[in-house]
């Protein structure tokens, strides 16, 4: 069969969303014009949280687990589109949200370079390495997730795939990334009739249209801990390129310690955030270096040290621009995050 010309290619597409209109179970995404379109119909309704796109950057796809304190990654270059969903899955496994999307990748061409779950993929480290839209754009539970990477080769190159697969209690959650000639059109999404709109987007190379996650109530700390989402400890003050907390009662390190009494089977991270002000390094090390003072003063709160972890990732996850001061100031941050897993 000859491949399809671009106006039969859109056609194509154009049915695709009439048809989709009708199946509320089904999500279609239709992509990259002129080269072969990637349609991929999603296991699930699905609403779309999250999406960066840029006209023209660098992504490093994994080819491999996290290891010896290193991610092992092919560099690619050109547009990129990165598009992240909360589908409505209750009870399926996240083999079963990949499951579908891995054998449509294949047909479209891809071939896959590397694919893992959860601890073979290096757990932590590899998702903390890994280009991910930051919560609430895509939830990635810890214990729980699945990678993929393919590529195949395009008109003008190779092109990049990637997709991550996680879950909490009720939802599952996918990001597709794509770079090459596939990224070059916006997504063009027909939702089920439970999805909803995605935001408008803002400016930027990488533009996000999810809005950053929001402070969260003092009643809600409980409950967002014991989702699986990272709850930002918003009340620590650290002074100016210092590692420790200055001196002060935090209540929200009451919280998590009350919360920790009340949980003594789980445990937490604790992510340390900078701005982007400064080098990689030494905004990583900073990171790190503030996550373990809230350790030792949660366990000077009666907390054993073994349920907790810290760690650092500098600059990577921003939740708002680092253009301004108050946005600088809110990536500024200390987060925990649940590990268990139950």
């Amino acid at each position: 069969m000859s491949p399809k010309r671009p106006e039969q290619v859109t056609k194509f597409c154009t049915t695709r969303r009439r048809v989709a209109r009708h199946i509320g179970a089904a999500l279609f995404v239709c992509l990259a014009l002129p080269a072969q379109a990637l349609t991929l119909d999603l296991p699930a309704p699905a609403t779309t949280i999250g999406e960066r796109r840029a006209a023209l950057t660098s992504y490093r796809l994994p080819v491999g687990p996290f290891s010896n304190g290193a991610l092992p990654a092919q560099v690619t270059e050109g547009a990129l589109g990165q598009t992240a969903w909360a589908l409505d899955a209750p009870g399926r496994t996240t083999l079963e949200l990949l499951a579908p999307l891995r054998a449509q990748v294949a047909k479209a061409g891809f071939e896959t370079v590397f694919e893992c779950e959860t601890l073979a993929c290096g757990g932590f480290d590899f998702r903390f390495a890994t280009d991910v839209l930051p919560e609430p754009e895509m939830h990635v539970d810890l214990g729980d997730f699945r990678f993929l990477s393919a590529t195949r080769q395009g008109p003008d190159g190779t092109e990049a795939l990637s997709l991550l697969v996680s879950r909490s209690a009720d939802k599952g959650f996918v990001q597709l990334t794509l770079v090459g000639d596939a990224a070059r059109i916006p997504a063009d999404l027909s939702l089920s009739t439970k999805s909803a709109e995605p935001a408008a987007p803002v400016p930027g190379e990488l533009q996000q249209t999810a809005t950053p996650a929001p402070e969260q109530e003092a009643g809600d700390f409980a409950g967002l801990i014991t989702s699986g989402t990272p709850v930002a400890l918003e009340d620590l003050i650290f002074a100016s390129g210092s590692a420790a907390l200055s001196p002060g009662d935090y209540p929200s390190l009451t919280a998590l310690a009350d919360w920790l009494r009340a949980h003594p089977d789980d445990t937490v991270a604790l992510v340390g955030h900078t701005d982007a002000s400064g080098s990689l390094p030494a905004n990583t090390a900073l990171s790190e270096k503030r996550a373990a003072s809230v350790r030792v003063a949660l366990i000077a709160l009666g907390i054993n040290g073994d349920r907790m972890t810290a760690a650092g990732v500098g600059p990577l996850t921003p939740r708002a621009s680092n253009a301004t001061e108050a946005g600088r100031q809110k990536n500024r941050r200390v987060e925990v995050i649940l590990t268990s897993t139950r």
